[in-house]
């Protein structure tokens, strides 16, 4: 076996766009580690409304010193990406953008398209899951603080007195929808109680409001209602027996009140072999800010285990 380096490449970042499910351009970056010889590859996106800038790119910068060529883009519908209703995140959708970004790093020439893994975090931790159970061209799944139960997390998040109410809201977008009339939409995040929004943790408010203004002036705080409705139908807790017999790195908080511990512990217990765990200290957002160093060379080193060449 051939194992790949850990010592650093220097690398280049170039725009792309990609076509995807219905003509649809999904606009990203492509980081290509200076070599001479085929490369494993990594797609990635980004979680529940959030864009690139959010430091997508901090992680990309790492797997690309190690050598392996990212991408990373935009979902559809969301910053540079094409795709309307804007702000509306449909997750069967994405589940087939990853597949589609596969479809694209393989055929480059630059990748060694026997070599490709994927990551996601959050919201996508949940997708590279159900990618991962079904796309027999991954080799290696890195699922970041996942969402596994859109159901259970709703429990979670709204106060079961107010499930009916938005039940009646989802019900009116549609009848909205069929009159030609604009989508229902929510804040993605709020300062505090009474108000309604789509993650209604202070943890939440507090990571989005200040990454846009740091990095992502381009984020909105909007997401259609459906995407709510589309969260609350998700599972992919339902798929994670499937990932086997690809291995698959799961990275926990150990305090996340937005994609609940306990629930991807769940997930990851019902998981079969090849599989590994990694517990996080902090709250879902620290897998970014203050446990990035760990999170992204956790990732890293998993990636340089299982795509090295053999």
């Amino acid at each position: 076996m051939i194992i790949m380096s850990k010592a650093e490449f220097t690398f280049k970042r170039q725009n792309v766009e990609f076509l995807t499910e219905g003509g649809i351009k999904l606009r990203g970056w492509l980081y290509l580690p200076d070599s001479d010889k085929k490369s494993p590859a990594i797609a990635m996106s980004h979680g529940f409304s959030a864009v690139k800038e959010m430091y997508l790119d901090s992680f990309a910068e790492v797997f690309a010193t190690a050598g392996f060529v990212v991408l990373v883009y935009d979902n559809r519908n969301f910053g540079e990406s094409e795709g309307e209703p804007r702000q509306e995140i449909n997750p069967w959708d994405q589940v087939m953008d990853y597949r589609y970004a596969i479809s694209y790093v393989k055929q480059r020439s630059e990748v060694d398209p026997e070599r490709i893994g994927i990551w996601g975090t959050s919201y996508s931790g949940g997708h590279v899951i159900t990618v991962g159970a079904f796309d027999s061209r991954v080799k290696a799944i890195v699922s970041q603080v996942p969402l596994v139960s859109g159901s259970e997390n709703l429990k979670r998040l709204v106060r079961s007195d107010m499930i009916p109410e938005l039940r009646r809201m989802f019900a009116e977008d549609y009848e909205r929808r069929i009159k030609g009339e604009k989508p229902l939409t929510i804040p993605v995040v709020c300062k505090s109680p009474p108000e309604t929004c789509a993650l209604p943790t202070p943890d939440s408010y507090e990571w989005f409001t200040e990454t846009a203004k740091k990095r992502a002036p381009n984020w909105r705080n909007e997401v259609t209602l459906r995407s709510v409705e589309y969260l609350s139908m998700y599972e992919p807790i339902t798929y994670v027996k499937q990932v086997s017999p690809k291995p698959i790195l799961m990275i926990v908080a150990e305090s996340d009140i937005l994609t609940p511990t306990d629930l991807a512990l769940e997930a990851f217990n019902m998981a079969l072999m090849p599989k590994e765990l990694e517990i996080l200290k902090g709250g879902h957002f620290d897998a970014y800010t203050k446990g990035f160093e760990i999170s992204s060379r956790l990732a890293r080193d998993f990636f340089l285990q299982h795509l090295s060449k053999k």
